[in-house]
């Protein structure tokens, strides 16, 4: 039945492609922006990884196989799809074309997205593995209320899900239009309906799996073009640097910072988000419970580590080549950013680009490689979005059936066989959720919702995660209020910033030269320089002035609690096969 299932849903989901490609293939006339090599590689992937799903589900059988692959996953495996599920499209296409557009200052989302690494390995990557089961709802209730404690963190990391989710959706949709020509609805559809497929049949073996396929492609391809993009410049950056200046309508500024980021405490504010929030990211925190140990867990982070900063050396080559390479290519550019004689006009270099500035890499690759390689590329940028689709979505369904069911709902008294029916639920509805907000969301601007994600993240997980490890006087009351005012007060003020009040809603201000312009009622762009001290203060003033009785149960079980951190002793292995 789960094979029928499966290559079912293959059947179906080839069939739009196939439609697309069919054109192509018989020598008539294709609706512009369908690329045929892409579509070819897209099936190719398709089938790989639905073959994976259909062998991953011959090995899910219990909640441990669903939720964490059995915690039989190797450091290195588990460190390879960790980079996976964080190498996302925001990071290939946005970061690259942040660097293409403000040069040195796209660096800040670079270093902000890798310097939570470090933080998370030094400081609770083997506590996190130590104290948690499936999902880090384990460790922030391991000796606090069951109930208020996983209640808060479940609506947290849904929250967080939710907003990464529409992103990602809205992104595939609009690449698999942009290049396979497909309507907006159907892509969104297709991306939904193989998400689904991937957690529903294979659960985390499958995801796993999946992520480590398109870390292995992304990582091959951005090394590829950023290897041929240096070639143009006989393999020296101090000679693409200095071309990129003199092509840049921004010059020098260019090299220095101030181009995209020109106040500090934005800047500050931006950073502490995308730093601590990597910390707090449910799907993140997840992969460490798919290792035996602790030790593994450390080493997943270590290679994570290396993998994403290798990737991110790429992005800024990537960026800075464009600048130089695409300004020679005008087949890339709106016929109003060409000069008589057929040249890119400089002014129009960045605003000309046809496609913006996120669709610097995808042009980059045909200038470097051809069809063949635009096509190789188009896919694994598909790819790369599907595998982190994939991995929220795991995060939101088991944030569902994990906290909110089996030990909320249910009081831990939940058999494995209806949890996981639940996850597969759950599942359902947050894939057809998702498919909903992607369509709803296609003309909007949702390029704040990624950072509102991590300034979530690192306000009401972040907090209660460090401090149930490290604070022995945190108590049931101090962690949920301090949870709450960190997720309510991330999500207000940036309701209240200029990404959401002026460029989403609507309101304007007249400007002193008589313009109507978006404004924000607070002149913060990210909230989380102000919205995690909030998270902090509360966990310590609640936790401070509570004399409840179950405040004296808290920190009484903190020793022994401190005692498994530490030393694993009691902690969960992995399951026998």
């Amino acid at each position: 039945m789960t094979r029928l299932a499966v290559w079912g849903v293959l059947a179906i989901l080839l069939v739009p492609f196939g439609l697309a490609a069919a054109p192509a293939l018989s020598g008539t006339v294709v609706q512009s922006g369908v690329n045929t090599t892409a579509i070819m590689m897209f099936m190719v992937f398709v089938t790989a990884t639905l073959g994976i799903t259909y062998w991953a589900s011959k090995r899910t059988r219990t909640a441990s196989d669903f939720y964490t692959a059995g915690g039989g996953i190797s450091g290195r495996k588990n460190g390879l799809a960790i980079a996976g599920d964080y190498m996302s499209a925001a990071s290939f296409l946005g970061i690259s074309g942040l660097v293409f557009a403000s040069g040195y200052d796209g660096l800040i989302y670079s270093i902000g997205f890798l310097v939570g690494w470090p933080v998370i390995m030094f400081l609770i990557a083997e506590q996190i593995r130590n104290l948690g089961k499936y999902t880090f709802s384990d460790v922030t209730s391991y000796r606090f209320g069951q109930t208020q404690i996983r209640t808060m963190a479940a609506i947290s990391s849904l929250v967080v899900v939710a907003f990464y989710l529409i992103a990602q959706m809205v992104g595939a949709g609009k690449l698999i239009q942009l290049l396979f020509g497909l309507d907006y609805w159907m892509a969104v559809v297709s991306v939904g309906v193989l998400m689904m497929t991937y957690v529903i049949f294979g659960g985390m073996t499958a995801t796993t799996w999946v992520q480590i396929i398109k870390a292995v492609l992304l990582l091959s391809g951005a090394t590829f073009m950023a290897v041929a993009a240096l070639a143009a410049f006989n393999f020296s950056p101090e000679e693409m640097f200095r071309q990129a200046v003199e092509v840049s309508p921004k010059g020098d500024a260019i090299m220095g910072p101030g181009s995209l980021l020109n106040d500090p405490i934005n800047a500050i504010s931006l950073g502490l988000a995308l730093m601590f929030g990597t910390a707090g990211l449910p799907h993140i925190l997840m992969r460490f419970f798919t290792v035996p140990n602790a030790k593994e867990a450390r080493k997943s982070v270590f290679y994570a580590t290396g993998f994403i900063g290798y990737f991110y050396i790429l992005t800024f080559i990537i960026g800075f080549a464009a600048i130089v390479l695409l300004a020679q290519n005008p087949q890339f550019f709106k016929p109003e950013a060409l000069a008589a004689d057929g040249t890119v006009l400089k002014d129009q270099l960045i605003s000309g680009l046809a496609g913006g500035t996120n669709m610097v890499a995808i042009n980059l690759a045909e200038a470097v490689g051809g069809n063949l390689f635009l096509g190789f590329i188009s896919a694994v940028a598909f790819a790369t979005i599907l595998a982190v689709v994939a991995g929220l979505t795991l995060a939101g369904a088991s944030a569902i059936s994990h906290d909110l069911y089996a030990n909320v709902i249910a009081r831990g008294h939940s058999n494995e066989a209806t949890e996981i029916r639940v996850s597969r639920i759950a599942t359902l509805v947050l894939g057809l959720v998702a498919i909903g907000l992607g369509i709803a969301f296609e003309s909007q601007n949702v390029a704040f919702m990624v950072g509102l994600a991590f300034a979530i993240a690192a306000s009401a997980n972040f907090p209660v995660l460090v401090a149930s490890i490290f604070w022995g006087k945190m108590t049931t009351r101090g962690a949920m209020i301090g949870g709450f005012a960190g997720l309510v007060s991330a999500v207000g003020l940036t309701i209240l910033s200029k990404a959401v009040w002026g460029d989403v809603l609507g309101f304007t201000a007249i400007n002193e030269e008589g313009v109507a312009v978006p404004v924000g009622l607070i002149p913060l762009d990210n909230p989380a320089i102000i919205s995690i001290p909030i998270a902090f203060f509360c966990i310590w003033f609640f936790s401070v002035f509570d004399k409840s009785e179950r405040a004296k149960t808290d920190r009484a079980a903190y020793f022994a609690q401190r005692i498994r951190c530490e030393t694993g002793i009691g902690a969960e292995g992995a399951a026998n096969h």
